[in-house]
């Protein structure tokens, strides 16, 4: 079996303005544990900004992850990065996630990869941890709302002194310094984020709807199908990782859960078993905020040892913070 030699550029852990990166770099990492490709980690870490260093900068402009380099390729987009995947690496024995064009499952799984890439994470993510009146069981600690604020503030004004200490890249980092002022205006207006959660309830709709037609389809007992195939397909990936999220904001109970929309309950069960999705996501409480004091990142920095993988940092209640582990990961070359 052939496998990747290119580096890809992950996130340790989300923080606050890289949310949706985060996401997207745990959607790229399934993905390449579903294909069993073996590959390399970087891990470049967000709280501590290491994304807003100008090595990073240079690599990718928007400095976000995941980024993808093979050979003399650099790809930073998500859907581009699934298909080069799917496209470069598909000998035998390598499974398939995307259907061969044309044949009856392709646009079926092309329909969901961009509804469900299309959605506002970063939104519901923010949204959730600074009104977490709306949320049921969440999973994020109760004074990130504090920290989220505060380091966004943080990190605007290091963009800024970036900015004037890298003039070729003094438009890169303005970008993004008014990216992220804009989304926390716009993540903590209430109503703003009621109406998105609302239109989440329709795509959601549409999933158990599509997931039932696969239940009516595979009437033998003992079969089981996924979001548009037989096969778990790049479709999957998204809304695996969706659902995951989304339990970890505590919103599963008004998604799924407790007899509304049985079928997504049973599939999220069924992912939480796949083998892939065990070892890259593990227990939701594993999903990584960046809800931490900033002087836990200046330690870490100062302290952490050099090692290929994904840092995990744990915020621990009542404000204190701590470094828990380092992990490996023995994947595609990834700087996070």
């Amino acid at each position: 079996m052939r496998t990747p030699t290119e580096k890809m550029a992950s996130g340790s852990s989300s923080d606050a303005q890289d949310e949706k990166a985060a996401l997207v770099e745990t959607d790229v990492r399934l993905a390449i544990a579903e294909k069993g490709l073996q590959c390399v980690e970087y891990d470049v870490s967000l709280p501590l900004s290491e994304h807003n260093e100008p090595w990073f900068m240079h690599l990718n402009p928007t400095g976000e992850v995941p980024v993808l380099v093979h050979s003399d390729n650099v790809i930073c987009d998500l859907t581009q990065i699934m298909d080069y995947l799917e496209q470069n690496f598909n000998d035998e024995g390598i499974p398939k996630l995307i259907p061969e064009e044309g044949s009856t499952y392709y646009h079926r799984v092309q329909h969901y990869r961009e509804l469900l890439d299309s959605l506002q994470m970063d939104a519901y993510t923010h949204g959730c941890i600074l009104h977490p009146e709306i949320t049921v069981d969440s999973h994020v600690p109760a004074y990130a709302a504090t920290c989220i604020r505060t380091q966004i503030g943080n990190t605007q004004t290091e963009l800024k002194k970036l900015a004037e200490q890298n003039p070729e890249l003094k438009d890169a980092y303005l970008a993004k310094q008014r990216r992220l002022k804009s989304k926390l205006f716009d993540h903590d207006n209430l109503k703003s984020l009621k109406k998105l959660l609302d239109e989440l309830e329709s795509v959601m709709d549409q999933v158990e709807t599509e997931l039932q037609r696969r239940v009516e389809e595979t009437p033998e007992e003992g079969s089981q199908s996924w979001l548009c195939a037989e096969f778990f397909s790049m479709a999957d990936v998204s809304l695996a990782v969706t659902l995951h999220r989304l339990k970890f904001l505590g919103l599963s109970r008004r998604y799924w859960g407790n007899g509304n929309r049985v079928n997504l309950e049973t599939y999220y069960e069924r992912v939480l078993e796949r083998r892939a999705f065990r070892r890259v996501l593990g227990h939701v409480n594993n999903i990584l905020i960046s809800a931490v004091l900033p002087v836990a990142f200046r330690v870490a920095k100062k302290n952490a040892p050099v090692i290929f993988g994904t840092t995990l940092l744990v915020g621990v209640l009542g404000g204190a913070t701590y470094l828990a582990f380092l992990y490996m990961k023995n994947r595609l070359t990834l700087f996070r």
